[in-house]
């Protein structure tokens, strides 16, 4: 396992319970990770969970723990969204790469265009210029073609797009298990399998 932090990003997307179970499983495997949170996503969560979400960057990283039932392993860093001069704004900042989870199509727009407006775009800005993995999870339906054609861009560009779809071979039983599935490939583009779930095993007896 590398030294190397992740920066998790977490925008205004409906969707939060796949940021919570990145975080609880990232954690739970000892990684160091580096949090921020954009502007929407507190409305976000207030709307899903009606629970505010706290702005000061030591209360998010026990809201987090919280939220994520992973109090004690791994090692937590969370910024101010406006915090333009945080570590992950710089491309001097070594890291795993950047996981942007769950995604708005707004921040997609924003970092296909190369427009750092907050520092979550910043970051992910760096991850590109910089060569490093983006991977975005994208969490909309339906997707107009500015949608599409702003996807393609980020893709052109570098970064990976992993939709917020799950599949069914792992017969899930809870909506745990249908979340679990998208974080588990999408940290599979990481290189870090850490999220336990039934992967494809084939079809039986090849002939």
């Amino acid at each position: 396992m590398s030294n190397f932090p992740l920066t998790v990003g977490i925008s205004g997307a409906s969707g939060l319970i796949y940021a919570v179970r990145t975080l609880k499983y990232l954690l739970a495997a000892d990684y160091t990770v580096d949090v921020v949170a954009s502007k929407a996503s507190f409305m976000v969560w207030q709307a899903e969970n009606n629970i505010k979400m706290p702005v000061e960057p030591d209360q998010q990283e026990q809201f987090w723990r919280e939220q994520s039932e992973e109090k004690d392993r791994g090692k937590l860093r969370c910024h101010r969204w406006g915090d333009v001069g945080a570590t992950i704004a710089s491309g001097s900042y070594k890291t795993l790469g950047m996981l942007i989870i769950p995604c708005s199509m707004s921040t997609v727009a924003k970092i296909a265009q190369g427009l750092s407006s907050d520092l979550l775009e910043r970051a992910a800005d760096v991850q590109l210029k910089e060569g490093r993995k983006l991977v975005v999870v994208p969490r909309e339906t339906p997707l107009s073609l500015i949608h599409l054609r702003n996807l393609t861009a980020l893709a052109e560009a570098g970064g990976r797009i992993v939709p917020a779809i799950p599949a069914w071979y792992h017969h899930p039983e809870t909506i745990e298990d249908l979340v679990d599935f998208v974080v588990a490939r999408s940290l599979d583009q990481f290189d870090i399998p850490c999220v336990p779930f039934q992967r494809w095993q084939g079809r039986g007896d090849h002939q």
